[in-house]
């Protein structure tokens, strides 16, 4: 306990010495190293005295100088302290002596202990060295990293000062205690500020503090005060950040505020304007009734006037005066009302000014007038006939204002029915005096003001009651209202009433079959085209948009029909916003019927739209729909909305890039079989439902961009100009054209895309399909038979086949002549590189070379040529066909799904059958097996059971078995009886021979299949079962 005491002591004063010598505080180490000296503990002050002895630094003058001891001290007391100082020597001397001897005690008995168990003790030694050197290590650690903690701070110096200071008093060093806190004036070090490092006795909690912590603590700790005042630091810059934000929005609401007030400045000023417009145009239309009422009053007296002066000339000669008295007077009253009419004319001038009205406007009533003087009819001969007999009695001004009265007067009969007026005025002027015909048509502007009247009268009256009349019309006849509702909607002046009527007009039957929403859109349409851009944008617009959530599909339908249509009647910059918008909403509906409308009616907007700032959003539709779970919806997308697409963007590419990501995306994100790694199963991916679907569409899709693939070819051929391909689409892949390609001196990077990236992303997409899905690898075939009959013979077996052949690992049968050379190496790369992606390919690729490439009409001889290659041909000399035998005669059965290939293919079959080679019969019968699923009756009996029952007659007992198994399939998808009669003659001959092999593989076949069979061959096969069971 002494030994770790003393210890602790020592490293408390290392501590304090080395915070005296860092800090620079001589005087205090100085005094420090005097009291040690006097305590005896000459080891504590070994750094010191080396410190100070060095005579450069420290001159012995200016050391005896600063030392604390008296000046007056006489050799007589320095004396009896070297005597006292040697006396602990000596003392010190047999304490170490005495330590010595326990030390060589020790080690005897630890070298007894050795020699009695010495595994014990090399275990020790090495433990406790190591031990030793990692605690040093440990140390050493610790001191590096505290050592990098960087200067000191002021609190951090200013609370060691104190706990320095603390420490010399209560170890007794009074003198440096002094010397110390004369050494640090800038701090009362009487006062220790409250603090978490005030604690009593602080150097030794310091220090214990430090002992039991580890370094990671420690440094920890350290690091967490480090985030912690770099926290402070951000915490007031964002303070101050905050601050100027604060200061900033208020600036900016004041800003707001004072715009906000001129913006309502100005709607009042605005709306101040237009309640002036308003008022000038009525007082305009009042000056201009008034006009032509003068304009009417002063024809009637010149007419009035006229009659009178034929009277007078036959009246006698004693009535001239008061005749002429009379026309005086009337006279008087016609000079009166053209002064009123010139005053009336010149305030319509001053308000026509005031108004400015515009020049269409001017421009209609101008082709208004033109079209009435053309007009045979009587009001045409009014004007005309009044202008002739009252030449002499009026002015050109007179003259002027009756034309314009009777232009007037067409006008509004033209637009409120004035056919119907003139035939009721011919037929009337047959039957009364022609001054009397003459009076009516000087009354008729008076009439037809009246009428105009009337019309606006009835307008209103028939908006009023439409609304309440077409809930009681039954609804088959309810379209005969459109006319009504259509006027209704052109001619009113309310716009609110408008709106009300073009709801009705959408709501005019609750669920409208097809030919009813025709009629429907048809009414909108002519509407559209009557009412102009703007009006069809703010009437009709918005009740397409109110209906787009109705909860009866037939209202969204009409108008996700009606949308195309209207679009050709509002401005460009609407089509692509607003309507395109509506669409996008429709697109999303979850009745088929609507989204397949709006496929459609999108695919006629498109071409509308006036540039292409929407493509993007358009593409992602399209593909949206394209991958419907609709069949109709994906029919109507693929057969319309994909080409016009492609014509109005003009991004081929573009699709193209993405079409063929989503298709290896849809597969690749399915998980694999088996998470086995290094298994053909780990490669091949489970398809979800939604994934084969997608995957099967996007196919398709390709196909249907297929044309515009081979038109971009032809268009950028850069070898089209050379007389000797010719200029025919098919001369454009012919092999001269391909000879030419080859020589990689022309860059034509739409033709080869098709084989440097579409093919080899087909082959990565069919390497992910498992052996059951059949469907999406017909489609693959019928993308790739497409292509060969567009691009040619000669691009399908110098360009498509070599990719195939090294797809598939048959790199031997692969001719490159035709590639360029940076081309080669990209196709050459598809060749497997392991042994499983061999067999990957075989699986996957095969069967589509077999029929996508092979399979081409043009090509069945090439194909029975590679057939017989593989199955008879390659098994002898031991190449890759002998290895995977299975994998073929899978990919020969999906060959064989098709009709047109199963001559070739049993062709081969029955030279196999002939054959010598057991393994080729053997072959044989399970080929047999594979096909029986794909043929017909008439192929099973012509063909199937023939050659099984040539191999079930072979001697070899493993082609006997074989058969066996084949006979079994044809049992379980056929219930012919004569197949069923031959198959039971069969299966007697196999278990008469008495083999127990024969006889477990029959009744294994015929078990498999009795769910599937006939009665009679299931009458067989239980009996023999039962019989089986019993002898065994």
């Amino acid at each position: 306990m002494e030994a770790a005491a003393e210890e602790r002591w020592a490293s408390l004063c290392n501590c304090v010495v080395n915070f005296l010598l860092e800090e620079r505080y001589h005087l205090t180490a100085l005094e420090l190293l005097q009291e040690l000296q006097e305590d005896g503990r000459h080891a504590h002050a070994l750094r010191l005295r080396s410190f100070f002895s060095d005579p450069a630094a420290f001159p012995p003058d200016l050391v005896a100088r600063a030392s604390s001891a008296p000046p007056g001290a006489d050799p007589q007391s320095l004396l009896e302290e070297k005597i006292a100082a040697e006396e602990k020597l000596a003392l010190t001397d047999y304490d170490l002596r005495l330590a010595k001897e326990d030390l060589s005690r020790l080690k005897l008995e630890l070298q007894k202990q050795k020699e009695l168990s010495p595994d014990g003790s090399n275990a020790t030694g090495p433990l406790s060295d190591a031990s030793t050197n990692e605690g040093s290590s440990q140390h050493d650690k610790r001191d590096a990293k505290i050592s990098t903690l960087g200067p000191l701070k002021d609190n951090e110096r200013k609370d060691l000062n104190c706990a320095v200071k603390e420490y010399l008093l209560l170890a007794g060093y009074r003198l440096a205690a002094m010397t110390f806190i004369e050494e640090v004036p800038d701090q009362d070090l009487d006062v220790w500020i409250n603090s978490s490092a005030c604690v009593p006795d602080a150097l030794r909690r310091y220090y214990y503090q430090y002992l039991s912590s580890t370094t990671e603590a420690a440094e920890e700790k350290i690091s967490i005060l480090r985030e912690n005042e770099t926290l402070l630091k951000d915490n007031e810059r964002l303070s101050a950040e905050k601050d100027s934000l604060l200061k900033n929005r208020e600036v900016a609401n004041s800003q707001t505020a004072a715009l906000r007030k001129s913006l309502e400045a100005a709607h009042k000023d605005i709306k101040e304007k237009e309640k002036t417009v308003q008022d000038l145009k009525q007082s305009l239309e009042i000056q201009r009734k008034e006009l032509n009422d003068c304009r009417a009053e002063i024809t009637s007296l010149k007419m009035h006037i006229e009659g009178t002066r034929s009277s007078k000339q036959l009246s006698a000669g004693d009535t001239d005066g008061f005749s002429s008295a009379n026309s005086m007077g009337e006279a008087v009253v016609l000079s009166s009302a053209h002064d009123n009419l010139k005053g009336s004319e010149s305030i319509t001038s001053k308000l026509t000014s005031e108004v400015s009205l515009g020049e269409g406007t001017k421009k209609d009533h101008e082709s208004m007038g033109s079209g009435v003087e053309c007009s045979p009819g009587p009001e045409a001969a009014v004007p005309c006939s009044t202008a002739e007999d009252s030449g002499n009695g009026t002015s050109g001004e007179d003259k002027s204002g009756r034309n314009i009265c009777f232009e007037d007067l067409s006008v509004n009969g033209n637009l409120h029915g004035a056919g119907n007026i003139k035939g009721d005025s011919d037929s009337i002027s047959a039957y009364l005096p022609e001054d009397k015909v003459h009076s009516e048509k000087v009354e008729s502007p008076c009439k037809q003001k009246s009428s105009d009247k009337m019309a606006l009268e009835t307008i209103k009256i028939v908006s009023d009651a439409l609304p309440k009349i077409v809930p009681y019309v039954l609804i088959n006849h309810r379209e005969e209202l459109l006319p009504l509702i259509i006027c209704a909607i052109e001619k009113h002046p309310d716009s609110d009433v408008r709106d009300s009527l073009t709801h009705t007009l959408f709501n005019l039957i609750k669920r409208p079959d097809g030919q009813q929403r025709r009629i429907i859109m048809d009414a909108c349409v002519e509407l559209a085209k009557s009412v102009g851009e703007m009006r069809t944008e703010t009437e009709l617009l918005p009740q397409c948009w109110e209906q787009i959530n109705h909860q009866y599909e037939e209202r969204r339908l009409l108008v996700a029909q009606s949308c195309g249509e209207i679009a050709v009647y509002v401005r460009p910059e609407i089509r692509d916003s607003l309507i395109l918008s509506i669409v996008q909403q429709l697109v999303e509906d979850s009745a088929t019927v609507v989204r397949e409308a709006a496929t459609h009616n999108l695919a006629l907007l498109l071409p509308l739209f006036p540039n292409l700032d929407k493509y993007y959003k358009v593409e992602e539709l399209m593909f949206q729909l394209v991958c419907d779970p609709s069949g109709a919806v994906v029919n109507v997308a693929l057969k319309e909305l994909v080409p016009a697409i492609v014509r109005w963007g003009d991004k081929l590419d573009q699709i193209l890039r993405v079409l063929l990501t989503h298709i290896l995306a849809s597969a690749q994100r399915c998980p694999p079989i088996s998470g086995v790694e290094g298994t053909i199963d780990s490669h091949l991916r489970v398809l979800r439902e939604q994934e084969r679907w997608n995957i099967d569409v996007l196919l398709r899709m390709l196909t249907e961009l297929l044309p515009f693939i081979h038109q971009k070819a032809i268009d950028t051929c850069p070898i089209a100009d050379d007389p000797s391909t010719g200029s025919t689409p098919e001369s454009y892949f012919s092999e001269s054209c391909l000879k030419l390609y080859a020589t990689g001196e022309t860059e034509w990077s739409a033709f080869e895309w098709m084989h440097t990236e579409c093919l080899p992303d087909l082959i990565k997409l069919a390497c992910l399909l498992p052996a059951k899905e059949d469907n999406l690898r017909t489609v693959i075939r019928k993308y790739l038979l497409d292509v060969s009959g567009r691009y040619g013979i000669d691009y399908l077996e110098h360009i498509m086949l070599p990719v195939f052949l090294v797809a598939a690992g048959d790199i031997d049968s692969s001719d490159f002549t035709y590639f360029p050379l940076a081309t080669q190496s990209r196709v050459r790369g598809l060749r497997p590189k392991t042994s499983v992606a061999e067999k990957l390919g075989i699986v996957c690729v095969l069967p589509l070379l077999l029929s996508g490439v092979l399979g081409s009409p043009s090509r069945r001889q090439q194909l029975e040529e590679y057939l017989r290659k593989l199955l008879i041909q390659n098994t002898k000399d031991g190449s890759f066909s002998m290895h995977h035998t299975a994998e073929i005669i899978d990919a020969v059965r999906f060959l064989c799904i098709f009709e047109e290939h199963h001559v070739a293919v049993f062709n081969i079959v029955w030279e196999m059958v002939v054959s010598s080679d057991a393994n080729l019969k053997t072959n044989a019968a399970a080929l047999l097996k594979a096909l029986v699923p794909y043929i017909s009756v008439k192929v099973a009996s012509t063909h199937v059971l023939p050659a099984l029952i040539t191999l079930g007659s072979d001697q070899n007992l493993t082609v006997k078995y074989a058969s066996i198994e084949a006979f079994g399939a044809v049992a379980q998808h056929f219930k012919n009886d004569m197949i069923v009669d031959k198959i039971r003659i069969q299966m007697d001959a196999f278990l008469e021979d008495g083999s127990h092999e024969a006889t477990v593989s029959v009744i294994r076949a015929l078990a498999v299949a009795v769910p599937h069979t006939t009665d009679r061959l299931r009458e067989y096969i239980l009996p023999t079962t039962f019989n089986f069971s019993s002898l065994h």
